[in-house]
């Protein structure tokens, strides 16, 4: 027993990361193309103007992707690239380039997952209140209607958000991504009901366009795991995993995901925010709550939790000198284990790996090749845990590697490199790295080589 034998391996980037072109064939501004003007906002000065350069070498990308041997490519389409003022007239010619990119999947016989929006949100919709306004969830429809009237045809698999934690909680909370302004509390609640009702009528216009099509959506969170395998430890991880917390509440899985798959918003959100909460209406959570066929989960990393012989949970100290990634993140296998188990158990659904991997330095060694053993190591690790999470039962159907090439790292600039295909941002070349290597090999088992 190990991974099901249609389980689909694969890649996975994001339009602002990669594309570039950000002013050619009639695009119009993100959010991003904004910020990233504003001095002191991207750790290098840099901006994804150009990035990879993906809108005009996205052949030679999928090339390397048949090279690895992908099923299957997660990518997202860039909002201003189809709607330049994010409503009203269509650009053709940014439907053309994903018109294109989709057909030379197909004739590589790689799988297109097309996420509709990844972050960068239209400017000209930011200025008319971004996912404040009441009617930026209608907006969002619109666009996704678009999408899947022109691609469904082909594309077969939809989602709709990608990790709306980010874009809500580390954009309008934290402030460190676009447009990187701080809002109080009530309207970033506010934001997250109009993404998720913005997510349900997405829904509703895939299904009509596209009605063959699997639809699903990609959160992340903190996949927190048990300290020790005892009923206590378990049932504690599993409380911290849905758990909401006042600090940091855009980051818990429940807020996000209760109200597709339970109908309603976690009950302690409720409670820490009473006043806060927005006005639900009548036929929101029926809208919000559209039967998926999937559940995409971004997973990196989590912390390990022990019961705390009061019915509750307690963190467990990471102990010193603990593993990291370049990005300083820490290495925790186990939460692709106890991740994809935990939602599984509550969602009753069907989950897919939308995104894990870790930042290394790598570097273009002597011999011209680029030498990942770290990541190799990692991906094995993580990998393993999800073959065991395969093995008892979790009802996984994909594994996404993030990411592709290496490519534009949001804040961080062009300081972390994720790919396993190193790329030189002056020249515009490809090196496949060692992983990618080891990677075909772990695709053509079916994880059995592991």
């Amino acid at each position: 027993m190990g991974f099901r034998k249609d389980f689909v391996w694969g890649g996975v980037t994001a339009s602002y990361q990669i594309e570039g072109a950000a002013y050619e064939d009639g695009k119009g501004l993100s959010v991003w193309d904004m910020f990233c003007k504003e001095p002191g906002r991207i750790a290098d000065g840099t901006n994804g103007d150009v990035a990879c350069d993906h809108y005009h070498l996205y052949q030679k990308d999928v090339d390397i992707m048949g090279e690895i041997g992908y099923q299957a490519y997660r990518f997202s389409a860039t909002w201003p690239r189809i709607l330049p003022e994010g409503t009203g007239p269509v650009n053709e010619k940014g439907l053309d380039f994903y018109d294109r990119l989709v057909d030379s999947l197909l004739a590589a016989d790689i799988q297109p997952w097309l996420t509709l929006f990844h972050w960068d949100y239209p400017y000209a919709l930011f200025r008319r209140g971004g996912w404040t306004n009441p009617s930026s969830p209608q907006w969002f429809a619109d666009y996704a209607q678009i999408l899947a009237k022109r691609l469904g045809d082909r594309v077969k698999r939809f989602l709709t958000i990608n990790e709306p934690q980010c874009f809500i909680g580390i954009a309008y909370d934290d402030t460190v991504h676009a447009p990187g302004i701080h809002f109080p509390i009530w309207d970033t609640l506010l934001m997250a009901h109009h993404v998720l009702l913005g997510h349900g009528l997405a829904v509703q216009a895939i299904r009509a366009a596209a009605p063959d099509a699997l639809v699903g959506i990609s959160p992340t969170c903190s996949a927190h795991y048990p300290d020790t395998e005892t009923a206590e430890d378990i049932e504690a991880a599993r409380q911290a995993f849905f758990d909401v917390d006042k600090g940091a509440p855009f980051w818990s899985a429940s807020l996000w995901s209760d109200p597709i798959f339970k109908g309603d918003y976690p009950k302690k959100l409720y409670e820490l925010f009473p006043e806060h909460m927005p006005n639900i209406g009548p036929d929101d959570m029926r809208i919000i709550g559209q039967p998926l066929d999937i559940l995409g989960q971004n997973i990196y990393n989590g912390k390990a939790v022990r019961a705390d012989s009061k019915g509750g949970y307690v963190f467990v100290e990471r102990e010193k000198g603990y593993p990291f990634t370049a990005a300083k993140w820490p290495v925790t296998p186990k939460a692709l284990y106890w991740g994809p188990r935990f939602l599984a158990e509550a969602y009753q659904i069907p989950i897919a790996i939308t995104e894990n991997g870790l930042s290394c330095p790598d570097v273009v060694s002597l011999d011209g090749k680029v030498h990942d053993p770290i990541r190799i190591d990692f991906l094995h690790r993580y990998l393993l845990e999800l073959r065991r999470a395969a093995e008892d039962g979790v009802d996984l159907r994909g594994y996404f590697h993030w990411c592709v090439t290496d490519n534009f790292e949001w804040a961080k600039g062009f300081t972390e490199r994720f790919g396993m295909v190193y790329c030189d941002f002056e020249t515009q070349e490809r090196i496949l790295k060692d992983s990618a290597y080891w990677y075909r090999e772990v695709i053509q088992t079916n994880g059995e080589n592991l």
